[in-house]
């Protein structure tokens, strides 16, 4: 039945797991209680016992927005053994902002396959691209571009690191935790980053987040509460090539599926609480072989350079709309580099690109790039980072 020892061990290993419903219990966040009704009819099908011919395969792409995410269900007769398994699907690209009513069929080409967290295995996510009906990429598929610039020094072995930073707002549309009068925290933002307690709000749905990331396969790497109330940061990577990427952004859908449960938003934009608070980013960390070597210091310090030098053409990949938006993140405060300019430096978290202090002792790893928007396409970014090295 199972045609990979991935599949197999992940399933042997989630017989043996004894899960709860989060749906059904009453959570505390800092000041705010998040709670869903207990709904046992709801609880009776997803317990139903299925066939071993039935898999759901949930198809997950990126829509016309360049940033929200959509999903529909499949349900096949066996575990795909690989991408060339999955079957091609379609969509109505007119209602995702990606085709025009007349012509709206677009194309679902299969990118990646997770475990799904929700159903469980053997059931699976599947990333794909979006082509239009006569084989073009869509507007917002910008993976087909990051891929082929990452095949160009696949020799070179780039590594990426992404860094995701969120807000999660309440059904008021107001932060969760903040102040119900549309108020705001009275505490000082300094004290929520990797803060405990009141200085906090929603590490449960952080928990499950990172439990539903690493279960999917995806290369996670952990989380913190940043320096805005309610804000969080997860990591993925270090990963080879295109996977931090892939994984980034089924990171994202598993996020805001979570949300859903506990009636909470996922916002990514970079500044949703005005000038006066912190914003929201999604820096991104790169290497390649000649970096990770002896003496790499000198090439990371030549990529810095030349990210420098494409900084006005590089910043309108850095986040949604050209990174206008952005702009209002990067103003030279709460650890920001101003747009105007880019510099580099070590253990400087007010510059562009970022090198850790260890990196200027070894003389040799990588770099960070901090102007990326939390909003930002990471494949955009990625294919920049490379293409320093083409």
């Amino acid at each position: 039945m199972f045609c990979s020892k991935f599949f197999l061990n992940s399933f042997l290993t989630v017989r043996k797991l004894n899960f709860r419903q989060v749906s059904q219990i009453g959570l505390f966040s800092g000041t705010t209680k998040i709670s869903t009704p207990s709904n046992s009819y709801y609880t009776h099908y997803l317990n139903l016992p299925l066939p071993y011919d039935k898999i759901f395969a949930t198809y997950v792409w990126i829509d016309g927005s360049g940033i929200h995410m959509r999903c529909k269900d499949r349900v096949l007769d066996k575990v795909p053994c690989d991408l060339e398994t999955v079957p091609k699907w379609s969509f109505d690209g007119s209602s995702t902002g990606q085709a025009k009513t007349d012509d709206s069929d677009t194309l679902l080409i299969p990118s990646a396959i997770y475990i799904d967290p929700f159903r469980k295995s053997p059931h699976i996510l599947v990333l794909c691209e979006t082509y239009h009906g006569n084989g073009t990429p869509t507007a917002t598929n910008h993976r087909t571009h990051c891929a082929n610039v990452l095949s160009k020094i696949s020799h070179q072995n780039p590594w990426f690191g992404i860094e995701q930073e969120y807000t999660l707002f309440d059904n008021d549309l107001w932060p969760l935790g903040w102040p119900k009068s549309r108020g705001y925290p009275s505490i000082e933002a300094k004290y929520s980053y990797c803060g405990i307690g009141d200085h906090v709000s929603g590490r449960e749905i952080v928990e499950c987040h990172a439990r539903a990331c690493i279960y999917a396969g995806l290369d996670y790497g952990g989380s913190n509460a940043e320096v805005m109330k309610a804000s969080w940061e997860f990591q993925v990577g270090t990963t080879m090539g295109i996977k931090a990427a892939d994984d980034l952004w089924v990171g994202r859908y598993l996020l805001s599926r979570i949300a859903e449960h506990f009636g909470v938003i996922v916002s990514f934009h970079p500044k949703p609480m005005g000038k006066n608070q912190p914003g929201i980013g999604c820096h991104h960390n790169f290497s390649i072989d000649k970096m990770r070597s002896e003496g790499g210091i000198k090439e990371i310090e030549r990529i810095c350079k030349i990210l420098c030098e494409r900084h006005v053409q590089n910043i309108k990949s850095y986040g949604l709309g050209d990174g206008e938006e952005n702009k209002k993140r990067l103003t030279g405060k709460f650890e920001t580099a101003s747009f105007e300019k880019c510099e580099w430096g070590v253990a400087d978290r007010s510059a562009s690109l970022r090198l850790q202090r260890s990196v200027k002792t070894l003389g040799k790893g990588f770099l960070e790039d901090r102007r990326p928007a939390g909003d930002c396409d990471p494949y955009r970014v990625c294919a920049v980072l490379a293409e320093t090295c083409t």
